[in-house]
């Protein structure tokens, strides 16, 4: 197999990959279905995401700045050649290479693709614990939070219902 190239967009709050996608080719048309299956993948508000990508071509495209200005999708870039500005994606594909790929040779797109499954859907995003999330998964850590939220919702429900007295 020639050269595989993988998009992947990650929920800044809870670190959760929420979406992937992989490619022959490094161009607007993945980074586009990447966006698409993230937009598929998530409830939000209109016009409270913010998409952070580099300034390679694929991320300044036509198609994927009109899809984006469609979806209600805020577009961010860092500073060109500052790697910092865009350390949650770098933080990603150093652990993608080094707890997935290091030393894997794959035959096919697929063999790639079921590789990349099994970590991020199967491990990463469900059981890899991160010190930032408080020692839990991207997956726990956003259960926790909505299940806080809820606990919370609820709560605020009781304190504010009258007191009723005879």
């Amino acid at each position: 197999m020639r050269d595989l190239w993988l998009s992947a967009i990650r929920d800044a709050f809870s670190r959760r990959v929420v979406a992937w996608e992989t490619s022959a080719c490094a161009d607007a048309d993945l980074v586009l279905a990447t966006l698409e299956y993230a937009l598929a993948s998530r409830e939000v508000e209109p016009r409270t995401l913010v998409h952070h990508a580099d300034h390679g071509c694929q991320y300044t495209s036509v198609k994927l700045t009109t899809r984006s200005v469609q979806a209600g999708v805020h577009a961010s870039m860092g500073s060109v050649g500052d790697s910092y500005d865009d350390a949650l994606a770098e933080n990603l594909w150093i652990l993608i290479k080094t707890e997935c790929i290091r030393g894997c040779v794959f035959a096919t797109r697929a063999e790639a693709n079921l590789a990349l499954f099994e970590y991020i859907d199967g491990f990463y995003n469900s059981r890899r614990i991160q010190k930032r999330l408080g020692h839990l998964s991207p997956v726990e850590f956003e259960q926790k939070h909505y299940a806080d939220q809820a606990t919370a919702e609820r709560t605020n429900l009781r304190v504010r219902q009258p007191a009723l007295t005879s």
